[in-house]
């Protein structure tokens, strides 16, 4: 098994055993274990201020817009493969389907993805992952939980975490310096898409935490949902 996979797995294994452990308690029935996830939430906040803010920032600077559209664009496109696969696991056909042709039209014409020729030609863009089946099929969320580095999460999407890993299709590519590189710059894209919204969090939250947390579980609910609002709510 590649390392990243075994650190994936390992993280995930972290994140159910404390969730599952009580050795930190609180009286939010969605997140007992406060104490822990804000140690590991600063912990986080810390890693992103000092490195990964500060290259997302030089990214979005330095980078003219079209060449960063065009790099989530292609991250954007692998990622819709396993968004097919999941759309068809929770028996969404259409939107399954209309994925499929998503990836057929920008991997061709639209030079791998580059180019979102899918969008303009009416096929619009999904976001589903494992942990969202799991919902689909009846699994609760569980308590809330804060991962090493990867940040928030619930029981139920760490355990779908690895899934989701061994199912990204670039996690294969080789030779592995190129996939090194790549994924470098997926993560960067990634959080200078956030730049602003993390400034608005800074500027306007008092409980960076809490307003995080709340965020994230709330999103999470609108993505399972689809953005349903009058359906039984999901459970912890």
């Amino acid at each position: 098994m590649k390392i990243q996979h075994r650190i994936a797995h390992r993280i995930t294994l972290l994140g159910v055993v404390l969730a599952m452990s009580g050795c930190a308690t609180s009286s939010n029935p969605q997140d007992p274990l406060e104490s822990y996830n804000r140690a590991m939430f600063g912990f986080n906040d810390k890693l992103d201020q000092v490195v990964l803010k500060p290259a997302a920032t030089v990214y979005q600077d330095v980078l003219p817009s079209f060449v960063q559209t065009g790099i989530g664009n292609f991250f954007g496109n692998i990622g819709d493969v396993w968004t097919a696969v999941n759309n068809l696991l929770q028996g969404k056909l259409e939107n399954g389907l209309t994925d499929i042709m998503r990836v057929a039209v920008n991997s061709t014409m639209g030079f791998l993805g580059v180019l979102d020729i899918g969008s303009e030609a009416g096929l619009p863009k999904h976001k589903e992952d494992f942990g969202q089946t799991l919902a689909t099929w009846g699994m609760k969320s569980g308590p809330y939980v804060v991962l090493p580095v990867f940040g928030s999460s619930t029981v139920r999407d760490t355990v779908a975490f690895p899934v989701d890993f061994s199912a990204d299709l670039w996690s294969y590519k080789d030779p592995v310096n190129v996939r090194n590189i790549g994924t470098g710059i997926r993560l960067i894209d990634q959080r200078a898409a956030l730049l602003g919204a993390s400034s608005l969090i800074e500027d306007a939250s008092l409980d960076k935490y809490a307003f995080t947390r709340d965020a994230y579980l709330q999103r999470r609910e609108s993505l399972i949902r689809d953005g349903g609002r009058n359906k039984e709510d999901d459970g912890y």
